[in-house]
């Protein structure tokens, strides 16, 4: 931690600056592009149409075809919510990007926590109102961050962070399956494909920031739970995301390393 404070205070203040900008600009763009994934609909539910009892007709009365009876309608139930504010997701995309410059100087895999970090705003706003984490979203955490490592382990002449990255995300995948199999398990697998996406940046770092990154979700999360069941805004059995939980920690593991 130490290093990582002489490190931000090394930082120039220009970088720092421009990446804070850079945050708060893709902070406001985040949830627009979050309306690209739209929770998914639940089916309308159809009531039975009651069958008329047989009546006799005289055989020259024409019977008159039947008329199916209207069905009631019900509007889709949401499925998350809460709604955020495009300025405050600029606040936070101001301070996760502004501390990561901070934290991590001008090293060659910086770009690569800072992409990774911008479709993490994305996917924290999904998961909050439509408790989701998209595929195509975490595939492009994944897929760009793992570019982005692999230009930077180039740039260093490190071949060897990259496969310890690779080690990073594979173990963080099969940990959280295992968890997400768990009885009365809330995560879902959308959580199981993100941790393998964090765990190339953390992996990148080494195996304490893999494993702080691992374990800071679970204790953010248990206390924002205690705290929301103390103040009586949720239940036991109340569904919440935990994305943004997975993205904070990381967050915070780079922060420390």
């Amino acid at each position: 931690m130490s290093a990582t404070l002489a490190t931000a205070a090394a930082t120039p203040a220009g970088p720092v600056v421009a990446a804070a900008t850079l945050g708060a600009l893709v902070g406001l763009a985040a949830p627009r592009i979050a309306r690209a994934f739209p929770p998914p609909t639940p089916p309308v539910p159809t009531a039975p149409v009651p069958a008329a009892p047989a009546v006799p007709v005289p055989p020259a009365v024409p019977v008159p075809p039947a008329v199916p009876a209207e069905s009631p309608s019900s509007p889709p139930a949401a499925v998350g919510s809460l709604r955020v504010a495009p300025i405050g997701v600029a606040a936070v995309g101001t301070v996760v990007f502004g501390g990561l410059a901070a934290a991590r100087g001008a090293e060659p895999a910086l770009p690569a926590f800072l992409l990774v970090a911008a479709v993490g705003l994305v996917l924290a706003v999904v998961d909050v109102t439509s408790l989701r984490l998209p595929d195509p979203l975490v595939g492009a955490a994944a897929f760009g961050g793992g570019v982005a490592l692999t230009g930077a382990a180039v740039a260093a002449g490190a071949p060897g962070r990259l496969l310890l990255a690779l080690v990073g995300a594979v173990l963080s995948g099969l940990l959280y399956v295992v968890l997400a199999l768990l009885p009365r398990s809330r995560l879902g697998f959308g959580d199981v494909k993100l941790a393998a996406a964090l765990g190339l940046p953390l992996g990148w770092l080494g195996w304490p920031t893999l494993w702080l990154g691992l374990l800071l979700p679970h204790l953010l999360n248990g206390v924002l739970v205690l705290a929301l069941l103390a103040a009586g805004r949720v239940h036991r059995d109340t569904a919440l995301p935990f994305g943004p939980a997975l993205l904070t920690g990381a967050w915070l593991a780079v922060l420390l390393a």
